[in-house]
């Protein structure tokens, strides 16, 4: 490899091609972005399950809408003040602190619906964003066992992160090619070929990488993955 050493590719491939493809699945890379476009397909894939027919429903979905506000704030450029009437953070950790516990009560206290799942997907995602992968993990695994595939796969793809973050790469391969074989609106099978691909590039398995993202060109052509796909393929050649 020539632009490249092995050490690099194992720190860089993995973050730079899941953060241009599937930010908002993983979450990790733009937690802003995230939390608005993950809503949006949650929303969209439940559909008219999202108009809780119960008042305790309705009570769920009110304050998840005012959680999902908290963590759609902004963080503040470093060394800027808070400004009075208007919540932001100076952090994504602080962000997370806050709105973990916001999410985590509505988890709990709401069980057995619809938002229950959702706000537990989010105190996953928050507690990963904490640095606490044991939250974490324990979060999303409950929540990838959910009725709700949808939802359930947004689980996995972010517990294929967390797997990946404590060196358990054999469980998030597990984890991606299974969402790949029964892939869902939310995630569908070329998001979880990419961000398998890109597994396989943070451990320089680089022939399987190839074969992941040729695979997507051919059968998803004209395609935003097959795009991206396409870009990786590239920049695989510069590496050789």
């Amino acid at each position: 490899m020539r632009s490249y050493t092995r050490h690099q590719l194992k720190q860089d491939a993995f973050a730079a091609s899941t953060a241009e493809t599937i930010s908002w699945a993983v979450e990790h890379r733009s937690k802003l972005i995230a939390a608005g476009i993950v809503v949006v397909v949650i929303l969209a894939a439940l559909g008219g399950g999202w108009a809780f027919v119960t008042y305790r429903d309705q009570q769920a979905s009110t304050q998840l809408s005012k959680a999902f506000e908290k963590y759609s704030a902004p963080i503040r450029p470093e060394g800027t003040p808070a400004t009075p009437d208007v919540v932001s953070y100076a952090s994504s950790q602080e962000r997370a602190k806050v709105t973990n516990v916001d999410f985590t009560r509505i988890a709990d206290k709401y069980t057995f619906t619809q938002s229950s799942q959702v706000a537990r997907y989010f105190a996953g995602i928050t507690a990963r964003d904490m640095g606490d992968n044991t939250a974490a993990e324990k979060d999303l695994e409950e929540v990838s066992h959910s009725r709700y595939p949808e939802i359930a796969s947004l689980a996995k793809m972010a517990l294929a992160g967390v797997y990946h973050d404590s060196n358990r790469n054999p469980q998030a391969i597990d984890v991606y090619k299974n969402l790949i074989d029964h892939p869902t609106v939310s995630v569908g099978k070329s998001t979880a070929q990419v961000a398998l691909a890109a597994l396989y590039e943070s451990m320089a398995r680089l022939d399987e990488a190839r074969h992941l993202y040729e695979q997507i060109q051919k059968e998803q052509p004209a395609t935003l993955a097959a795009q991206i796909a396409s870009q990786r393929l590239q920049q695989l050649g510069k590496q050789q």
